[in-house]
Formats: C-alpha cells, structure tokens, sequence
C-alpha cells in the first residue's frame, strides 16, 4: 500500500530478533510487528508486515531449509510462538507451551520442521509445526539468554544462559545433557555454529583455564566448532566433541572510538557473534560502541582481527550492535545485515567490509512531520525518542538519506518549522516546553529560547513579528510563534533567543479592548502572505486576526472541542478565493473548512461571528490530528485522524478522493509531497512513518467505525494490563475531582487513555436516577497491615452491600485462638540482665551492696547504669540511672523503635532533644507536638513546620493546614490545600478567615474551575465562576457540553450578567441546532429574548414558511406540534404572505426602518457558501431562506435591485445543487405569474442601473430555462402550434429568446476554455513527472520533454508549456472585456439551452429565427463535445 516506510526500531537486548532468508528477505521485529524488506546492493525495499502478536516480539527466525523459505517464526512476550506465510503474511500455526516470558528463538537449519525456543525460567521446548507436537526440557534451572541449533544435526541445541554457563543438549534424549561449557563469567549473548562440521581447523590443545562436564555421552562423534559471545568481553571457541574451549578472543580497545574504556561500559554492552556461511576461519563480533569485527582464526600474532567500515567516511553504527545475519546473493555478492542501539539497519558487504545502505528506523511516536519550503524534498520528523530527522526523501542515489539530530533535545519532539526563506534553519518544540532552532546543514548544537513553556509545544509558525519586536531597530522579516499546553502563545527573536519571549495575548488584550479572560490557545497558524493569524482555542472556537496589530476580525464557532489542527490553503492557486480557505481540525471528527476573503479584503468594524462553514468535511470517526493542503491542485486537502486512516479531499465538491490504511495505529501529522502531486506522507503511533500514492487506493472514504472500535478495544486492553501492572490500592471513601490529574504534554491529541475520575455531568445524571455508573471494581481494605479482598454481595435494594471475604474470617478465628502478644518493653538491655544465671544475679546483688556501702576502688571497676553493669543504674544514682537511660535510647534508635527512645529523653527532661530526634526520624505524633511549648516558642514553631512536612509525606493535607492555622499562616494553608488539589477545603477555608475582596479567593475559584471543566463537570466550573465574578468564563464553559439545555442555560446566565455578545452567539446556536431538528417553536422561542437577533428570527420564520411549502415533494418531515400556526401551506403570494407575517408577528412594517435596518446589516453578515450536488434538501433550503429573507429586507428599504438579486442568488443555488424539482417550486412560488412577476418587479428598477437590469434578465432567463425543460419533456403532447394552423412564434421568441445570449455564452465559452487549458497544463506536468521518474528508476539522464500521446494524436504539435500560458493569458485579456455585471450575475449555461431547443425542434418544430440563432451560437462557442451532441443538428441545416 506503500511507497516507502521509515519502520520502527527493531527490538533492543534480544539474541535473535532478526533474520535473513537465502532469496534476501530480511525481516525483524520492532514493537509487536514483524517487517520485512527485501536487501539489495543499493537500498532495502519493504515489502509487508506481519501483524498478530500483542506484545513485543522477543525472537525472529526463518527456515533455511530449501524450498521453504516463505515460512518463518517468531516469538513475543504475550507467550506465543508463531509460524507464518511471509507471501500471504498469515499465520499457519502456533503455540503456548511457555509458562513464563520467552528469551531465545531458532528454526532448526537441519530440521524443517523443528522450531526451539527457550525462556527465562529455564525451559526449553522444541515444537514440531508439521503435527503441532511439543516437547519440553529442562537442563538448567537458570534464565536463558541465547540459544542457537547445530545446522549439521537436528538433534543438538546449544543453550547459553544469564549466569555464563553453556549448554549443549540432544532433544532425542530426555533430560540429557551432553555438555555444560565453563568459562564465561557473565551473560552469554549470542551463540552460533562452525558452518563447516568437524574440528580440524584448529590444535587440539583445549585452552587453559576452560571446564567442561559430559552427560552420558562421551560427546558428539564429529563434533562442530562452537563461537559464543559473552557480557565478560570475549568470545570464546568450544570443541563441542571434547566439550571443551579451545580458543579465546579479547575484545581490542579501539582508540577510534576513545582514549580508554568506561567502567560503566560494561552495563551497557551487547556482545554478538556470527559465523558467515562458507567463512569456517572467520568469525563476526560486535565490539564496545557499536563497531564490527571480523576475527581470522588462522591468523597468529596479536591482530587476528579487521574493523568493518574502517574506511575514511565510512559509515558505522555509533552505539552497541544486537543482531547480525548474513546472506549470498548470487555467486560474487555477500551480505551482512545488522541492527543497533542507535535505531539503524546497515548492509555491509562483506567482500569490501564496507557499509552498503542504512535504513533509518524510528523509536517512538511520529508527533509532526515538515517540507522544508526551501530545501525541496527535505522531511524533518520530530520523533517520540528524543530526536529529530532529516530525510532527503528526492535523494536519487541513497532514497533513505537521512540524518539524526539529538543535542539539545532531551524530551520527545512534538512541534516541528521550517524557516520559510532561510535554508536549513529548523525550529523544534519539545515535550518538555522546550523552543530551539536547528541549523541542520551545520555542526552547531542548536539554540534553545531563554522562554520555556509549563506544558508540552503543540505548534510551532514563522510568521511576521507583531508588537512589541523585542526593542530592535531593524526587526528580522520573521519571528517564531509557539503554542503549548498551557493555552499561551509567545513570540520569540530568532536572532537572539537568549532574549525573553513575549506574550501576544497581551497585544490582543490591547488592541481589541478585552477585559474577559482569553480562551486557552491549542493551536496557530499564519496565512502564508501575512496579513492574518489564525488561532485555535480549547473551547473549540477559531479567532482571526488582522497583522500586525492583531486586530480580531471574526470568530469561527463551527467546533465545540479543543481545536487540533489549522491549516490556511496555499498562495499559488490558480482561483485567487481558494487561498483564502482555512482547514480546521477539532475532536468532533469533523474537519471544516470557512472561505474568509470577504472579512479579509474587507474588515469589517466589529468582530464578526461567523456559525456556518463554507465546506464540511464528514467521515472521519475520531479526533482530527493533521491536515495540509495540496500545493499542487486547488482546494485538495489530506487530513489525518485517530481511526488510523489518511482521507484526501476534493473540498470545492465536498467530495472524498481516498482513503489510506496502511498504518496499525492512529495517525497523529500529515504532509502532501511538494514535488509529486500524487504522493502523501503520514506518521502515526505506530513509530513509523509511510509515503502512498493518491491514485493507488482502493478506498475512497474512512472505514465506518469498524477499524475505530478495533482501536478502542486494543486501547482499552493496553490500558487495564498497564494498570494491573502498577498495582496500585485504592483506599476507601469517595474518590475526590481535585484529586486526578493529566501528565504535562497529554491534554491535547496525543493522550492514548484520559485519566479521569469522580463524576462527570452524565454520571451525576445517572446518579440522579438512583443508578450507578462506577464499574464493579474490586476494593481493597486495610487491615491489621495486610491487604484483603472485598468482595460484592447480592443486591439489596439497588446498592451492593460489601461482605469480608472468607480470607479474612479465618484470619480474624486464627488470630482469636492465639494469646495476646506481650508489648516490646522500654528497658530491653537492662531486662535482657535479668536472664542472666542465679549466681551472676547473686553477683550484681554484692555488686550494689558494695557499690552503695563501701567508698573502695569498687567505684573506679565498676560503672553503674553501662556496659555490662547497665541494669545497676536503676538502683543507683540519677547519673547512673542517665547513662542507662542513654544507652537504652541508643539501643532503641539502632534496632529501629524511635518512639521508645524518644520517651526516654522526655523522661530526662530533655524535650527540644526528644523533639528533634522524632522531627530527624519523621516520627511527630499529635502527643508530641502538643509538649512542644514547654521547651520555648522557637522550639514549637519548628516542631510544627517539620510536623506539617511530615503530614504532606504521609498525604494527611487537612491535618497539616489545621497546623499550620495555629501558627497563624493561613495563606500557605490555603496553598497547601490548593497545590493538593482538595479546592472545596481551600475555599472554605479562604472565606472562613480571609477578606471578601483577597485576590486568593479569585485564584482558587478560577483554578478549580479550570480542572473541573477538564473533566467534564461543567456545572461546578460555572459556579466557580460566577463565584470569581467571571460570568464571561462561567457561560463559556455551561456551553462546553453542547446540548441544547446547556446552551440554554448560558446564554441566559450570560444575558443575566450583561455579556450581550456571548449571549447573543449562545441563543443563536442553540437556536440552529433546535432548527436542524425542525423545532421551529422551540427555536423563535431562545431568540425571543434576543431584541438584538431580530434578523435571525426573521430568517427562521421565512425557512419555517419555505419548509412548509416543500415539504411533502422534498420527503421533509415535520412535526405539527414543533411549529407555528401561521406556518400552515396556504394560497396566496408566498411573499406577501411572508411580509404579512413578519408585520402580525414580528412587528416588522414598511415604517420601521431601523429595525429593518438592523436585521438587514446583521444577516448580510452571515456566510452563505456556494453549493454542491452533495448539500442536503435542509441546508440547501436554509440558504435558500436567507436570500429571500434579504431580499424581502431589501424591498422595504426600497432598494429593489439588491432584492432581486438576492432572489436570483437563491434560484442559481438550486440549479448548482442539481434540484431541478425544488427550483421549479421555489421559482412557482417567489414568481407566481412567471415572467410577468419578474417584469412587474423590473418596471420598478431605476433604467441606468445596468447591474439591477442585468439581474433582471438573469432570473427571466432561469424561468425560461425552467419552461423550456418543461416543454422539452411534454414536447409530444404540447405542439409548438395552436390547433387552429396559427403560429406561435413571436410568443417562443420572446419567451426563449432571452436565452440565447451572446454576450453571457461569450464569458461562459472563455471560462470553459481557460479550465480546459488548465487541465491540459496539469497533464503535461504530470508526464512529464513520470517520464523524469522513469528515466531514474532506469538509471538514464534526462531527456528532452517530449508531449503527451493524446495530444500528438489531436495534432496540437506546437502544444508546450509556453503556448499553452499564452493561450491563457489571451482568454484572461477577453474576461477583462466583459463587464463586470455581466460575470458576477448567475445566468443559465446558454451552449445546454441551444442543445434543447435543437432537440425540441427535433421533434415538434421551432421557430426558424430561434433555432438558427441557437445554431449560430454552438457553431461559434460550442466545444468539441458540444458539437459532437449537434452533429446531427447541425448538418440538418446545411
């Protein structure tokens, strides 16, 4: 399905998981995929995946037997091992007969059918996949790291384990070991076989200091030399006949890499070996940082060995080498294929031992992708494993040409900007709030902005500074814009990012006068010429502004979710009203695309809020992540989305193209090739990154949920193992909002599960109706420091009661049955004394005796209260009774009991001592800091501070501010409730003890607000608020939730509090969406309390009346009970109807021309796009609605021309939206008398005005081209004479007449010749495209261009690229000679009304006068089709 695939790393720290077949089918595994790419001398070509494992794969192996090298193996963490199809990429077999996470995989090279693979418990089982039997072994209980089958003899596995021991087993005899090779002392990590059999290679001498133990065999007969790779730095040979080694290889220090070797190297090396097939001298090696080694076993002295790559500029991998396999490709061409820590693929032949290719792979989620606009073919990926690359993807030589960026960059690569005019300078945004620019052309580290960002960098734009420019005198052409996470935009010089950024917010604020709290910002994008910026917001809204003031021209409020995605239509179109389209991607799945040139060319005084897209975009079935347009057609666009699939559009007929699905993840950027126009790039969550063409799909719209539910099902699946992994307990009580978070970066579209807990809006509902919507998860309880179960019991009256599982009862019987344990005592050495013998006692009675009667040298021997007399200081002196007091603290403090030692200082009198031993051990208890006054004020300040960091550890947070309360510190109690997320606490705490008017309340509301809206509790985010007097952001968030009661429910709140604006954008979208649903009551009903919406509920009566006409030919629905009375069909001029209408329940008269003033300026205001043959009969119907009701407005003003040509507008609508029948019914209704109506309307046009008259004639011609179909279809029963033999000419000529004019076919005959042209410039640059690619592939030097078939064959020899611009260039001088009125008024295509009436004349006929006119006029404007369909005609009147 792919063109080219950058794939995912292939798998680190494993033997074998990678392998290549003799036919040069390489394959590894990466993630849980398996890739396979076939190995040429030039580059490698994918070819297809293996998809089935749900794990990571943990062993790759092929069969090598001849004729079978279309099967291969693999192994993965998920316990599986399987056998594929690599032609069908299907699975033919597997199994499961490992217990425990499988280390080691090989397919037997003597055996087809024998399949070994090992684990790290130990196990060994060989499985045979013609009869699918199993058999298991056990030589060692030690963890297997390699293990690697003799290609002489089926029977024999050599295994090599964790702790450097070598096994080598015969599977024709249970539990036999026939070797145990000693001599590694650390890892073994790679084991492969001599190719050649037998062991007269080298002396027969073992080498010093190697052990071996033989099983019940004397050894293999023949034997096979064994190489082996171990953690311990050597590779070592082994007689596998005498079970000895008999060679060791030292890895060399290779100074190329550096001065000496780093002790801490050894953690990280990965030791391979491989033994080439038909080399039996020669054996391959990894070394310590990623070089290879090519060891000759005959060679003596100190080198036997050659460096792979060692040529000056030669390519090497930089870090640790996992996995090597080589392979013949014809007689003279050898070739091996390893993989490396640092995610690179390299062919080396191993004739020249030189680097053939390098396929670059990718170690994390694709996040963004960008052309360079300079640099063309360059692709920079900013990757989810710390780096950047940089594909030259024109690269003729080497198409896999890339280079790796990783200074500087310490996080994953989220945002990614070419600069537009400087070569290789790169901006790149990271997920860690980083801002920097690359000079990928340079060695330099890149620059990093002094500004960081607190979230993750969603975006990146150059686009033209705005105010302040950083205080310079000549500000650069260009600044970097960044939007991150936490929903602010900076602006920071390129030319010294030490400086610090600035917040643009500030200017909008300004400029705009806004005094509300902005919208968190997710999203930006400049318009490639300058003069506008666009921003997307979290709530879904898009802001447009005007450079460089930023002043706000309009609001787009389409999305109701954060907005992802924006992207304006590129410059060099060849309509200039296309380059004014702006894409936008939100999580509602669906991608709108608003036509901005009227706001642009014209900005208007006040923001303008704009509800209605010029294009919607339906399909996708998830989150919209990418979007670009196509910079080679007009209006193309390519989105990507999380349903894992790549949609390309055709957005000027809303129509889709294809749809790509090659991908096994979500796709997260997009980018259309800017050389070939039928080439697209994509980048998802499955590390890799994929070039399709457009013309090779096979499908042409996004799956309908099924791929998408697949995806929900494998993401909940990795979600619930990951949280059995961790483990956590949940304690009990009710789960807190405050207490659930969001890890920085994750907020927008790159979160895979949201964490969210507490109750949302739907589940307060739910709990409302005395149901539950937690899940029956599995409580845990704390008892007695021993985690038990508590399991559900039955129902009872709707609620679960909980029961102590039977664990725990027959703990709590066992524990009854069993005496009271005896507390530790205080004086644990002074009692130990007391154990003593009955004459060491009787001794330490004389002791004291003497001690307290006698004043001998006894005193100087003996010292009461230590050492071994320490019980004697209880029946002495207090000095005695503190040294023992002292010695038993010590005694406590190193056995771990500091409670005890601490009582015993109190007991001295020493509290500040006893104080700061519990606050240094963290054992504060409530007793102790409660005595803390008696040592001094100091002490008891201190006491508590180190009390309350104790109670943040231990997550007592309400306990730590109550202390911190007593010290009279309320506001770092309020923090401290606050940074913990417990904001109910904090509030009350906050009113309870601080002013009304403290800025702190304010904080906290506005914070908690914030988290609350996050999770989907909108209501309390309102509150919150309100309560920070921010009713602005209270009716915001209320509408967050979209429905029609939330909307409700905000414009109110917002009229309550005087947000005119808001209020009045809220009760219009509610009111549109109770209009989609045909509630017509429902609707005027919002607006009624909307003095200011007059225009938009005159604009809901006219649609309410025009459905009402319609409704039974149109297949309409409508409820009698959702609309009004007066909408009732009924006779009469539909107009006048209307208008009295509007006087009886509006109040709208010829008199009030304020009002009628008002309504008229706000409905010009709203967009009303062009249509096409996909709009719906209720959209279409609603636009049709708007240009009767201006017209109408426009007739009371008195300006008749600006309402007939609003009624024109409308009747070309239907006639572009291809419903014949709903204009027919339309035009019956606006025109009740036909012609005469129009005439009627005419005689009240001003005679100069050449535009109203123009107009005139517009609809005249549409009602006559309505009657001439209609003539046309009942031709057989209306003849074009009366019965009485009268002519009936002068009635047809005036009424078809109209038709055939020339001026309008002469500008309709030149606007088809100037897209024909286009067509045929765009074919010829696509031949030429293609003959360019040919001549590469062939490897040829470029030829002359040389013209298309198809127009050698229509003789155009003098066709070319210059002729054909001419030819355009001379229709645009003829445009330039019609006048304007003529070219902005609709009119019926004139070359289809002569085709009809010819046909018509055909069958009953027509006036000779019309009918050579309508001959005339194809002759001279018709095409060549055109003429084709009149042949017939045509020659009729020669």
């Amino acid at each position: 399905m792919y063109e080219r695939l950058l794939p995912a790393s292939p798998n680190w720290y494993l033997s074998r998981c990678s392998d290549i077949n003799s036919n040069g089918v390489f394959g590894f595994g990466a993630k849980n995929t398996v890739y396979l790419m076939t190995v040429t001398p030039s580059w490698p070509v994918l070819v297809g995946e293996l998809t089935g494992h749900k794990e990571r794969v943990s062993g790759f192996s092929f069969c090598h037997h001849p004729g079978l090298e279309n099967l291969c193996s693999s192994s993965s963490d998920d316990g599986t091992v399987k056998i594929w199809d690599i032609e069908q990429k299907v699975v033919l077999k597997e199994h499961r007969a490992h217990q425990s996470t499988i280390t080691a995989l090989h397919w037997a090279p003597a055996e087809k059918d024998l399949v070994v693979s090992g684990d790290e418990k130990g196990i060994v089982v060989c499985y045979w996949q013609n009869h699918g039997e199993t058999q298991s072994f056990f030589p060692e209980p030690r963890s297997i790291f390699c293990l690697s089958c003799s290609p002489h003899s089926g029977n024999y596995v050599a295994v090599g384990y964790k702790d450097g021991m070598i096994v080598v087993i015969d599977i024709t005899k249970k539990d036999e070991v026939v070797h145990r090779l000693r001599g590694h002392d650390d890892e073994i990590h790679a084991l492969s076989w001599c190719p050649q059999p037998g062991e007269d290679l080298f002396p027969s001498h073992p080498e010093e200091g190697s052990e071996a133990n033989s099983g019940a065999l004397a050894g293999i007969k023949k034997g096979c030399y064994l190489a082996s790779g171990s953690k311990d730095l050597t590779v070592r040979i082994w007689s596998t006949a005498r079970g000895r080694g008999v060679m060791t290889l030292k890895l060399p220090n290779l100074k190329r890499r550096s001065t000496g070797m780093d002790p801490s190297l050894k953690e990280k090396l990965w030791l391979t070996v491989h033994w080439p097939k038909g080399r039996p001298s020669h054996v391959l090696s990894s070394c310590f940082g990623g070089e290879l080694i090519m060891w000759d076993l005959d060679k003596t002295g100190k080198q036997k060995w050659s460096l792979l790559g060692s040529s000056p500029g030669s390519q090497t991998h930089s870090r640790i080498v996992f996995n090597v396999s080589s392979v013949h490709l014809g007689e003279e061409q050898e070739f091996l294929i390893s993989t490396s820590l640092d995610r690179e693929i390299k062919c080396w032949d191993l004739l020249t031992l030189e680097c053939c290719w390098t396929l670059p792979t990718l170690g994390g989620y694709v996040y963004k992708m960008s052309f360079s606009p300079v640099g063309v073919g360059y692709l920079a990926l900013g990757i989810g494993d710390n780096m950047i690359r940089v594909w030259n993807t024109v690269s003729v030589s080497n198409k896999y040409d890339s280079k790796s960026f990783w200074q500087g960059v310490k996080s994953k690569v989220t945002a990614l900007s070419w600069h537009p005019t400087k070569e290789g300078s790169l901006a790149f945004g990271t997920d860690d709030g980083k801002v920097g620019i690359y000079e990928v052309f340079s060695s330099k580290p890149p620059q990093i902005s002094s500004t960081y960002h607190r979230k993750t960098v969603y975006s990146l734009a150059w686009g033209p500074p705005v105010p302040p420019v950083f205080g310079a005198e000549d500000p650069p052409p260009f600044t970097l814009y960044s939007c991150a996470g936490e929903g602010l935009i900076f602006q920071h010089n390129p030319c010294k990012l030490s400086t610090d950024a600035t917040d643009i917010d500030k200017l909008i604020r300004s400029t705009n006068s806004i005094k509300h709290k902005l919208s968190l910002h997710s999203d930006l994008s400049w318009k490639p010429d300058g003069r506008a910026l666009a921003i997307g917001n979290e709530d879904g809204s898009i802001d447009v502004f005007l450079a460089p003031e930023l002043k706000l021209l309009c609001t787009i409020q389409q999305h109701h979710k954060i907005i992802n995605t924006l992207h304006w239509h590129h410059e060099h179109s060849t309509c200039p009203e296309v380059s004014y389209l702006l894409a936008s991607g939100s999580s509602n799945a669906i991608v709108y695309v608003h036509d901005l040139r009227s706001i642009i060319e014209s900005p208007p005084e006040s923001p303008v809020l704009m509800t209605e897209a010029f294009r919607s975009l339906a399909g996708h079935t998830a989150k919209i992540t990418g979007l670009s347009w196509s910079p080679h057609h007009d209006g193309r666009l390519v989105t990507a989305c999380y349903d894992g699939t790549a949609q390309v559009w055709d957005v000027l007929t809303e129509e889709a193209v294809c749809n790509y699905r090659g991908h096994q993840g979500r796709l997260l950027c997009v980018q259309w090739s800017p050389v070939d126009p039928d080439l697209v790039w994509t980048g998802g969550d499955d590390f890799t990154v994929q070039e399709w063409a457009v013309s090779k799909q096979e499908h042409a719209k996004p799956p309908r949920g099924k791929k998408s539910v697949e995806l929900e099902k494998k993401r909940a699946f990795q979600s619930k193992s990951k949280a059995k992994k961790k483990n956590k307990s949940v304690g009990k009580g009710e789960m807190r909002v405050e207490e659930c978070g969001v890890p920085h970066g994750e907020e927008r579209c790159w979160n895979t599960v949201g964490v969210e807990e507490g109750l949302s809006d739907k589940e307060e509902e739910a709990m409302s109706e005395g149901t539950s919507t937690f899940p029956p998860t599995v409580l845990l309880q704390q008892s007695n420091n021993q985690t038990e179960r508590v399991v559900p019991e039955k129902l009872q009256n709707g609620i679960k009661s909980l029961s102590v599982s039977k664990k725990e009862i027959k703990e709590e019987k066992r524990q009854m049955g069993v005496k009271k344990r005896k507390a530790r005592s205080i004086f644990q050495l002074s009692i130990s004394m007391d154990h003593r013998s009955k004459e060491e006692l009787q001794e330490d009675c004389l002791t004291l005796a003497t001690l307290r009667h006698s004043e001998s040298t006894m005193q100087s021997q003996c010292v009461p209260g230590s050492g071994k007399h320490i019980q004697l200081g209880l029946f002495t002196d207090r000095a005695a009774l503190y040294r023992m007091l002292e010695e038993e603290g010590q005694n406590h403090i190193e056995e771990g009991y500091f409670e005890s030692a601490v009582y015993l200082l109190l007991w001295k009198g020493d509290i500040a001592g006893a104080l700061q031993m519990a606050t240094d051990k963290g054992e504060l208890t409530d007793h102790l800091v409660s005595m803390a006054p008696m040592a001094g004020y100091q002490v008891w300040v201190r006491t508590v501070e180190a009390f309350v960091k104790q109670l943040c550890i231990q997550e007592q947070f309400l306990k730590a501010s109550s202390y911190l309360l007593s010290l009279h510190r309320v506001y770092e109690a309020v923090e401290l409730l606050k940074s913990h997320q417990l904001f109910r606490e904090a509030i009350a705490l906050a009113k309870a003890r601080l002013q009304p008017e403290d800025p702190v309340l304010g904080e906290l509301y506005t914070s908690w607000a914030a988290l609350l809206a996050k999770d989907g509790h909108y209501a309390t985010a309102a509150r919150c608020y309100l309560a920070a007097d921010s009713s602005f952001d209270a009716a915001k968030v209320i509408a967050k939730k979209g429905d029609v009661a939330s909307l409700k429910t905000a414009a109110e709140l917002a009229r309550i509090a005087g947000e005119e604006d808001l209020s009045h954008s809220l009760s219009l979208r509610c009111a549109k969406d109770l209009l989609s649903a045909l509630d017509w009551l429902g609707a005027q009903e919002v607006l009624r309390t909307q003095e200011s919406l007059l225009g938009h509920r005159l604009l809901f009566c006219t649609n309410e009346l025009l459905v009402s006409r319609v409704t039974e030919t149109n297949g309409i629905t409508q409820s009698s009970t959702s609309s009004h009375s007066w909408s009732k069909p009924c006779e009469g001029d539909f107009l006048n109807t209307l208008k009295a209408v509007w006087e009886r329940e509006f109040g709208v008269s010829d008199g009030d021309v304020e009002k009628i003033q008002a309504a008229h300026k706000q409905l010009k205001a709203v967009e009303n796009p062009s249509v096409t043959f996909n709009v719906s009969i209720k959209q279409l119907l609603s636009q049709v609605s708007l240009n009767v009701t201006l017209c109408l407005l426009s007739w009371l003003l008195g300006d008749w021309g600006a309402g007939l040509e609003e009624l024109l507008g409308g009747v070309a609508r239907c006639k572009e939206a291809g419903q014949f029948s709903l204009m027919s019914e339309v035009c019956g209704m606006l025109f009740p008398q036909g012609a005469s109506s129009v005439s009627q309307y005419k005689e009240k046009l001003d005679p100069r005005d050449e535009r109203s008259l123009t107009v005139a004639l517009g609809l005249q011609a549409f009602l006559s081209y309505l009657g001439l179909y209609e003539l046309w279809w009942n031709s057989n029963d209306v003849p074009l004479t009366s019965e009485e033999g009268g002519s009936r000419e002068p009635a047809l000529l005036a009424t078809y007449g109209v038709l055939l004019s020339e001026v309008h076919v002469s500008f309709q005959a030149t606007q088809r010749a100037i897209a024909e042209i286009q067509r045929r410039l765009s074919e010829l640059v696509k031949q030429h495209a293609r003959t360019q690619e040919s001549q590469a592939d062939a490897g040829e030097s470029p030829c002359p261009e040389v013209p298309a078939p198809s127009e050698a064959a229509e003789g155009n020899d003098s066709e070319s690229l210059p002729s054909l611009i001419a030819m355009v260039s001379e229709h645009h001088k003829e445009l330039a000679n019609i006048p304007e009125h003529i070219k902005k008024t609709p009119f019926p295509d004139v070359i289809e009304c002569c085709l009809v009436i010819l046909h018509v004349d055909a069958i009953s006929p027509a006036p000779p006068e019309l009918r050579n006119q309508a001959v005339q006029l194809l002759r001279k404007y018709g095409a060549v089709s055109h003429c084709r369909a009149s042949q017939r005609f045509l020659s009729d009147t020669h």
